[in-house]
């Protein structure tokens, strides 16, 4: 019988079952899309997620990052890392790193969704297949946390993320994100000569209505050639529970908060480390109380960061009490790019 089934073959699938090698046990993944997947994400990885990826021996080429910049076209507010450099990288090329170390590890991966779980007490049945434990990592809005009633009801308060490629040179080693009363406006460095561009908004529309509303960013971009945009959503979203008997959830199929902060990779990672950590020493309830710990600081920082700027005269004043108390705006970006460790 194998001992784990990973749910899900995208990067945080694809570390869980890297970890899983890692710890000696008999591992394959599950995941029906063939090739190098994309997604609407930021693309900008936290001094934390290049540490884990460097760990796994996964080097994705991208831009590297120094820190984060808030603007509002009227005021500025940065803050360096001081925990390492960040990395602007493209999903597809993440993907393409960690699907290429997986083969090196003869991981196996199966392009076949996984539409039943039966639990045997001692052991699940996967499809057809016996499996000691099956870990679900497949994204936001996880069919095998659905297929295991293991969701919540949707937050009211919904936003979205949409995510384009703009053919032009890097402007900035940092991570912009622009202020408006539409949302915000990431620009991420991702190779010599694209930068990312993703929205994040409680309002959804076409692509160039949400831009029209980041003057500063649009002079930016003005007449370069732009991808076709790629959207999310509803970002937040919920779990009675991580743990069902033999089941674990990870990563965005654990619950999500947002995009606001960019840290969901450095996470991810570090919830599918310390699911297969509990599953390695025969203890699946543990992950639990690390998958709690590790959500601690994102819950405190990301979601009440989003809660405050709900509020308009907050969301106008954001950038420029960032400016006003530097200190405390670099101590906040420290602490969601640091390493996260569940002990």
């Amino acid at each position: 019988m194998r001992d784990l089934l990973v749910a899900g073959g995208g990067p945080i699938g694809l570390a869980a079952a890297l970890y899983a090698t890692r710890a000696g046990l008999d591992v394959a993944v599950r995941e029906p899309r063939t090739g190098d997947i994309d997604k609407a994400c930021g693309e900008g990885l936290m001094p934390g997620a290049v540490a884990a990826l460097d760990d796994l021996g996964v080097y994705p080429h991208g831009h590297p990052v120094r820190g984060v910049r808030y603007l509002d076209g009227t005021r500025t507010a940065q803050a360096d890392f001081r925990y390492g450099t960040g990395l602007g990288v493209r999903r597809t090329v993440l993907h393409g790193a960690l699907r290429a170390r997986a083969a090196e590890a003869a991981i196996e991966v199966d392009h076949r969704p996984v539409r039943e779980v039966l639990d045997r007490g001692d052991h699940l049945v996967v499809d057809g297949e016996p499996t000691r434990y099956l870990v679900a990592a497949d994204g936001l809005h996880s069919p095998v946390r659905r297929l295991l009633g293991l969701g919540r009801t949707p937050a009211r308060h919904r936003r979205y993320g949409l995510r384009c490629h703009v053919e032009v040179e890097p402007w900035t080693s940092y991570v912009e994100v622009h202020w408006s009363g539409a949302g915000e406006a990431y620009v991420t460095p991702v190779a010599e000569d694209v930068v990312g561009v993703a929205v994040l908004t409680s309002g959804p529309r076409p692509m160039p209505e949400l831009l029209a509303q980041f003057p500063l960013l649009g002079r930016r971009i003005a007449g370069r050639a732009t991808s076709r945009t790629r959207g999310a959503g509803p970002l937040r979203q919920r779990s009675r529970s991580r743990v069902a008997g033999r089941v674990l959830l990870v990563g965005d199929a654990a619950g999500y908060v947002d995009a606001l902060t960019g840290e969901g990779i450095a996470l991810g990672m570090a919830q599918a480390r310390a699911a297969v950590a509990a599953l390695a020493e025969g203890r699946p309830q543990r992950y639990e109380g690390d998958w709690r710990r590790l959500r601690r600081r994102h819950d405190l920082l990301t979601g009440g960061l989003v809660l405050a700027t709900a509020v308009p005269p907050v969301r106008h004043g954001i950038v420029g009490a960032a400016a006003g108390v530097p200190a405390v705006f670099d101590a906040a970006v420290n602490q969601l790019a640091r390493p996260a460790r569940a002990r």
